[in-house]
């Protein structure tokens, strides 16, 4: 998940919400797609990641601040750069034992989340902003370098042993640009340390949430190690059928669990984002070179006027199967691109369903900062759901011995 939000200068139109019947319409335009949505769960506030590459971190919390509303608790702003902190200097220990021969950067994944927490607790935003550099918003290019440049030297090795200081180094860093992690804090009038605040006040077992995939080069119904670049802790994830992966989300919705959802937004059809809208079209679009946002500012006065970047109504998508997502994945074509967070789902015009989706890159769009995904768009590119393991419908979590 390395998406980098480097500049928005998308232009931002309102969305016309009218209720219908105890639902959503939201209307894009005249022309454009119209959305009723069925489902819309809560969540918090729509957060911008900026020019870095964490938005596994933005969207793994996401997913818990929903959890946290789900279970009547408090509305709260739980703290990505505390996450992405601790991941760095975990990443950093596992990088040099590899002797570099594992991932290094900015991206992560979901379980980073919660396998930070369940280690070192969390804290909330506003207790540990991450903003120690003298910006408003996060840029992290400077930070992403320096860190591999000190973990490269540490694999050189030019003392011939690891000095026993070498992780020194890397914290310092962090702390110069993150700031440092607070031992005991004040909120809401009590202390905490980062371990009781996530048992006390957060409350969510990090054991209960799980990921879940699809692809036919390990068995389904077992665990395996997604082969994805920024797996670097080669954790496992659970294996079902395709409409089984699309059961799930249907059914964890409807049962009121939102769910993490990471996949690969390279597609020219993602490319509508900025428009609120992602699709696979049926006359498969060329595909980009990479999935930067910027992609969308730099098109072509040609480009713009494109039918598949105007999306001037429904379009007629594929119907993927599950040898058409292995086949992208084999090739290198689905790659582990976003981390993004569904909490809801929608119909347009023509019945077609959509997953209602919060983003990371803040208010960039028509839909203050949501879009809407196509089930062939999520049937096609989804490398991976996290969830909790209730929202898994009972006859699937029988077969996975949940």
């Amino acid at each position: 998940m390395r998406i980098f939000r480097l500049v928005i200068a998308a232009v931002l139109f309102s969305a016309l919400v009218n209720s219908v019947n105890g639902q959503s319409t939201v209307n894009q335009n005249q022309e454009g797609y119209i959305f009723k949505e069925k489902i819309s769960l809560q969540a918090t506030s729509v957060k911008d990641q900026h020019r870095t590459g964490t938005c596994w971190s933005f969207s793994g919390l996401s997913l818990l601040e929903s959890e946290m509303l789900r279970k009547s608790r408090p509305a709260t702003d739980l703290s990505t750069m505390f996450i992405v902190y601790h991941t760095y200097l975990e990443k950093a220990r596992k990088y040099v034992r590899m002797h570099g021969n594992t991932n290094f950067s900015a991206g992560g994944a979901f379980h980073d989340v919660t396998n930070m927490i369940r280690k070192y607790g969390i804290v909330p935003e506003e207790v540990y902003k991450g903003l120690n550099y003298g910006e408003d918003k996060h840029v992290h290019g400077e930070l992403d370098q320096l860190l591999k440049n000190q973990v490269e030297a540490v694999i050189k090795n030019p003392n011939r042993k690891l000095s026993p200081v070498w992780m020194e180094t890397v914290e310092s860093t962090l702390i110069s640009y993150l700031g440092e992690i607070p031992e005991k804090f004040e909120y809401q009038g009590k202390e905490y340390s980062p371990q009781s605040f996530a048992r006390e006040y957060v409350g969510l077992d990090m054991d209960d949430y799980i990921e879940i995939s699809s692809f036919t080069h390990h068995p389904f119904y077992s665990r395996f190690i997604i082969e994805i670049p920024d797996n670097w802790s080669w954790d496992e994830v659970y294996n079902v059928p395709l409409y089984e992966l699309g059961e799930i989300v249907d059914f964890a919705l409807e049962s009121g669990y939102t769910v993490g959802w990471a996949a690969d937004v390279s597609e020219r059809g993602f490319m509508s984002g900025n428009k609120g809208i992602a699709v696979m079209p049926s006359k498969n679009p060329e595909d980009m070179t990479d999935a930067e946002i910027t992609r969308w500012e730099s098109l072509s006065d040609r480009q713009r006027e494109d039918e598949l970047y105007r999306l001037s109504g429904p379009v007629s998508e594929i119907d993927v199967s599950q040898e058409q997502r292995q086949l992208a994945f084999d090739n290198h074509q689905t790659t582990d691109d976003h981390g993004m967070h569904i909490i809801g789902l929608a119909a347009d015009q023509n019945g077609n369903l959509f997953y209602k989706v919060k983003n990371s890159w803040g208010d960039y769009n028509l839909y203050e900062g949501y879009f809407y995904a196509s089930k062939s768009y999520f049937n096609y590119k989804t490398l991976s759901i996290m969830l909790h393991k209730d929202a898994v419908p009972p006859h699937i979590r029988t077969k996975l011995n949940l």
